[in-house]
């Protein structure tokens, strides 16, 4: 029924009835609205952390089914607010990789002593599970000038990745396919993530407590290694730590 088809006295009736439709609504015609917004962003909410947890337990190529089942709504409801996998895988990788930047700058501005802000940064990430949800592309990284110059020309990183180059830390690329069904890409993102974590393995290795061979890529795969996906959340704690500690004592100089 729409009331605007409706004026004075004579449509008192239809008034009321209407009013009391909207019983418990707010006014000036935004009451019917606001409970959907609130819906929406409830299942929102509920399909992002249904992906986080099942492409962190199964990884990217996970149906889209999986994630609707775990945020216990439609398979609709997510194709509504993701109209195809890659594009929440996207906002997925993005998410975890800003979370895993935030993380490297935050160890680099409290902890002076190169050591405790690369260990600091190894073990707030493993303990948020974000490595678990790392794009591929920002695993697969070359940090050396002699592997830039094997590299044959079929292989090289392509132009449009150039910008994600220019802010990596010297010496790095990222070096993964690009546009994979399942492999998500955001060069931007990731060449953040490579600088900041490029200078705190730089400036342990500088202090002579980082081995000298450890690359950015390795510390990557440590934060991704050590984030085992176990369903007591107590035992995947404790794993965790477990693994950590000896992931990061093979890290450490020989003479630290």
């Amino acid at each position: 029924m729409n009331i605007s088809d409706f004026h004075g006295s004579a449509t008192a009736l239809s008034v009321e009835s209407t009013g009391r439709a909207l019983a418990g609504s707010t006014t000036h015609g935004v009451g019917r609205s606001t409970p959907l917004r609130v819906d929406a962003q409830r299942n929102l909410e509920h399909v992002l952390r249904a992906a986080r947890e099942v492409f962190g337990e199964l990884g990217y190529g996970a149906p889209m089914e999986d994630v609707a089942r775990r945020a216990r709504v439609g398979v609709g409801t997510v194709y509504r607010r993701f109209p195809s996998k890659d594009v929440l895988v996207r906002r997925i990788a993005e998410e975890e990789t800003a979370r895993l930047t935030e993380q490297a700058k935050a160890a680099l501005g409290q902890e002076e002593e190169p050591w405790q802000a690369l260990s600091r940064f190894l073990r707030t990430s493993v303990a948020s599970g974000a490595g678990r949800l790392l794009p591929p592309q920002v695993l697969r990284v070359g940090s050396t000038a002699e592997e830039a110059a094997e590299e044959t020309e079929a292989a090289r990183v392509p132009h449009q990745r150039q910008a994600a180059e220019d802010t990596a830390a010297p010496g790095l690329r990222v070096v993964g396919a690009r546009g994979a069904e399942d492999e998500p890409s955001d060069d931007a993102g990731a060449g953040a993530l490579l600088e900041v974590v490029g200078r705190l393995v730089h400036r342990a290795r500088e202090a002579g407590e980082l081995r000298a061979d450890v690359t950015v890529a390795d510390v990557l795969l440590v934060i991704a290694t050590a984030a085992p996906a176990l369903p007591d959340p107590a035992q995947q704690a404790a794993a965790s730590t477990r693994l950590l500690d000896i992931l990061l004592e093979g890290l450490r100089s020989r003479t630290a």
